[in-house]
């Protein structure tokens, strides 16, 4: 397929390598113009262009942005075709992001960016730290293969969705539609936890849309506190105590 990703940071870069290392023809932008990752984007497979170009003549754009940043894109999508699969994979964090009245009244998140954008998008991605995602992917069938959420309205930006996500080494899960994507969101048992595909499911069922902002906070507060000291393994883990109470 032919991909523009919009977005260079940890996430972005990670599905960007992934899915050029698959075989698929991938476009990489940021904020900052295509010769401030050009290095970057020669390292990870891939062609560095504008945001412009990133959603010209592809079947699929991702969008891997800071949350605030999306309100920044309205527009870039006037001339796209409708058949492009619009995918996205931010979460709303109000210490960086800023309060966001519609987010804080309880409009889910990428029904906001469906919104800033005047796309419908499909949500995927944004429930795996960058480390799972650059470094913990597997061959399908592999016991143990960590599960990725997704979901979304259209049924063939879905299926594209799922596809593109088993091409990054995780088994991907329908999670129902965008309104129900708050349960991938930070702050919920199916966030950042690396649950197999049943766990998954489960996750997602037990998922408290009053409780996720609050786990979520808490959990931002003590990582922030721990800086260096905070490794990967202990971020799953205490992702897993708050939400789940799973302990190993």
């Amino acid at each position: 397929m032919r991909i523009g990703i919009i977005g260079a940071g940890n996430i972005g870069s990670a599905v960007a390598r992934k899915l050029a290392t698959a075989g698929h023809s991938v476009k990489l932008a940021n904020s900052k113009g295509p010769e401030s990752i050009s290095t970057l984007a020669r390292d990870l497979g891939t062609i560095a262009v504008s945001k412009e170009e990133a959603v010209t003549d592809v079947d699929v754009v991702i969008l891997s942005i800071p949350f605030a940043a999306y309100a920044g894109l309205t527009g870039l999508f006037r001339d796209v075709p409708d058949e492009v699969t619009v995918i996205d994979t931010s979460n709303y964090y109000p210490f960086r992001d800023g309060s966001i009245s519609a987010v804080e009244s309880g409009m889910v998140e990428s029904v906001w960016v469906s919104a800033q954008i005047g796309r419908p998008v499909v949500k995927a991605w944004n429930a795996v730290l960058a480390y799972t995602l650059s470094e913990q992917g597997q061959l399908g069938g592999t016991v143990g293969r960590i599960a990725v959420p997704v979901a979304g309205d259209d049924a063939k930006g879905m299926t594209i969705a799922m596809q593109l996500v088993n091409a990054t080494g995780f088994d991907a899960i329908d999670a129902g539609k965008l309104e129900e994507s708050w349960r991938q969101q930070p702050g919920t048992p199916a966030y950042c936890t690396e649950l197999t595909a049943v766990e998954l499911v489960a996750a997602l069922a037990a998922a408290s849309k009053e409780l996720a902002p609050v786990y979520r906070d808490v959990l931002i507060k003590e990582f922030m506190a721990a800086r260096g000291d905070l490794t990967h393994e202990v971020m799953v883990l205490r992702n897993r105590e708050a939400t789940t109470g799973l302990k190993a």
